[in-house]
């Protein structure tokens, strides 16, 4: 049994990726998308169909407006693919505007059950600012589930769980490059800061009983992956998808909801402000996360570029 299949037994697997063909490769629970995933596809000759529909579709529409029929098109072939649930992001410019948060969510589960799909099968995707957070605590009481993104602190996991948030996709990844460029160090294994936080996450809401499900993201090597064995999810690219699938080596669990109550943790609430401190107190977590809104709302203008192109 490869090392994918062995990870399954301990955690559902997704597939950070919009590329069809690897999802169909891979089988995944759950599928999850960004701006960037779907900047990077829609310039494979095999997807320029969908982007071509979505823009004949709607000749009247706002450039943004044809965007969000992209995404929905883009989610409702996924949707057709895997068993579980497809994650889709607002616009990053909305990530301090809760109320426009909140609108452009409603917008979107309405395009996918105008498709004919349920809410239930879509997680909205916005970035774990205070705004951002207050806007999934509004829309979760909706039915419409949140996937809360760009997070890279135990204080932006906190207010999340406390907000009721379905589910947080913290970046191994974008924290391990962080560390690797201030120290100098190549993090392994059990020393990966990515890996670290992902894991006093986890323990954190297990030991306190909440219901966020932990799903860790931006996964640079499948060290980090086989570190977080039994998290929650974890959203893993095809390459690194495909480098499990070729390994035959043995996979254990490292993560249990059963040992979190031993893990050295004081319960936290958090109002604003003491979020804003926590967060500004946190050197890394803040250039990211401001990093992370600035990339990809790069990747929307050049989403939109393309498609102003061909109208």
């Amino acid at each position: 049994m490869n090392q994918l299949e062995q990870l399954k037994k301990f955690t559902t697997v997704v597939a950070d990726t919009g590329d069809f063909q690897s999802i169909k490769a891979y089988t995944p629970r759950d599928a999850t998308t960004n701006p960037s995933l779907i900047l990077k596809a829609v310039q494979k000759d095999e997807y320029k169909p969908l982007l071509a529909k979505a823009v004949r579709d709607n000749p009247d529409a706002s450039t943004g407006d044809v965007i969000d029929h992209l995404l929905i098109a883009f989610g409702g072939e996924i949707l057709k693919i895997v068993s579980g649930r497809v994650s889709t992001e607002i616009d990053a410019r909305l990530s301090f505007d809760t109320d426009g948060s909140v609108a452009k969510a409603r917008e979107l589960i309405h395009l996918y059950e105008t498709a004919g799909f349920d809410r239930e099968r879509v997680l909205i995707k916005m970035p774990a600012t205070w705004e951002g957070i207050r806007a999934a605590e509004i829309l979760e009481k909706e039915c419409i589930h949140c996937n809360m993104t760009l997070l890279f602190s135990l204080s932006q996991a906190i207010a999340c769980a406390e907000a009721g948030a379905q589910l947080i996709s913290p970046f191994v990844g974008r924290i391990f490059d962080w560390y690797k460029k201030s120290t100098g160090i190549d993090y392994v294994g059990a020393d990966d800061p990515g890996v670290q936080s992902v894991k006093r996450i986890y323990n954190y809401y297990r030991k306190f009983g909440y219901k966020t499900e932990v799903m860790g993201a931006s996964f640079r090597n499948t060290g980090q992956i086989l570190e977080l064995a039994g998290c929650d999810l974890l959203t893993i690219s095809p390459e690194l998808l495909q480098q499990l699938a070729d390994s035959d080596a043995p996979v254990g669990r490292k993560l249990s909801a059963d040992a979190a109550p031993a893990a050295s943790m004081v319960k936290m609430s958090l109002d604003e402000k003491a979020f804003r401190f926590m967060l500004n107190e946190d050197q890394m977590a803040t250039e990211k996360l401001s990093e992370g809104i600035r990339a990809f709302c790069a990747d929307s203008g050049k989403l939109k570029q393309i498609i102003s192109a061909m109208r």
